[in-house]
């Protein structure tokens, strides 16, 4: 069996599976013979990725609402009776300087970017202990250093990535793979999206950011799926507790 066919009929959840790297990955999957539920909060948005391929649902959810995670759960078991992976693609954040620090915008942050995958993997645990599934982070090359004005939200996705590690130890015995991807700069429409800043913003962080990659150039989320398929991809089997870095080597920077 190749690793394309390892997919089919397999079943997948990936948050924030609308746009940007975690649409790129659930039409990839699906591709390949993956059923796949996404999860998003603009119906357009949802509408427009699963009308791209029969085999993608959708599910809308707000992955900052603790009660959303069982939900998002029960709506993949329902609709594929079985699932083998969870790609923990939504994400929240947003320039926030120490002087501009609050609560909400804090708060919002820990819920999407720890509470809900941190609950999403016990709901679904009886289901990938079933499968021997596995579980695929999405972090941020932003943890790796300093990152001013993005504090938080490298904090949080740092706190995914060191879950990654103890969740891999714990559900090992289950025979339950995690691991992440910690993707650099990449046109995912996150500066303006998540982000929320303006689009000339946007644009001179863009070139900014270009200007440090090692490598030439940001990337696109197809530089970042094929990482998150092959740590997925049942055949990985003896594959656990790592957070592989794809930035262009932008973290390496000096």
């Amino acid at each position: 069996m190749t690793w394309n066919e390892s997919w089919q009929d397999k079943a997948a959840i990936v948050t924030g599976g609308s746009s940007g790297i975690g649409k790129a990955t659930a039409l990839a999957l699906a591709e390949r013979g993956a059923r796949v539920l996404i999860t998003g909060r603009t119906p357009a948005r949802l509408a427009e990725a699963s009308g791209a391929d029969a085999r993608i649902a959708v599910h809308e959810a707000d992955s900052a609402e603790p009660e959303s995670s069982t939900a998002i759960f029960e709506a993949a078991l329902e609709r594929f009776g079985r699932l083998d992976l969870i790609v923990n693609n939504a994400g929240a954040g947003a320039p926030l300087p120490v002087e501009d620090y609050n609560a909400a915008t804090i708060a919002e942050m820990c819920a999407v970017n720890i509470l809900g995958p941190s609950l999403l993997v016990k709901a679904a645990l009886p289901a990938l202990r079933q499968s021997k599934g596995a579980v695929v982070n999405i972090g941020t090359a932003v943890s790796r250093g300093a990152a001013p004005g993005l504090a938080h939200y490298g904090a949080t996705k740092a706190a995914l990535e060191s879950l990654t590690r103890s969740w891999a130890i714990e559900l090992a015995r289950d025979w339950i793979r995690v691991n992440a991807v910690s993707p650099g700069p990449v046109k995912s429409g996150a500066l303006t999206g998540m982000m929320g800043l303006p689009g000339e913003v946007a644009r001179g962080i863009e070139e900014q950011e270009a200007a440090q990659i090692p490598l030439g150039r940001r990337g696109v989320p197809g530089d970042v799926v094929p990482w998150i398929l092959h740590l997925g991809n049942p055949q990985s089997e003896w594959l656990t507790g790592q957070v592989l870095t794809v930035d262009g080597g932008w973290s390496l920077r000096g």
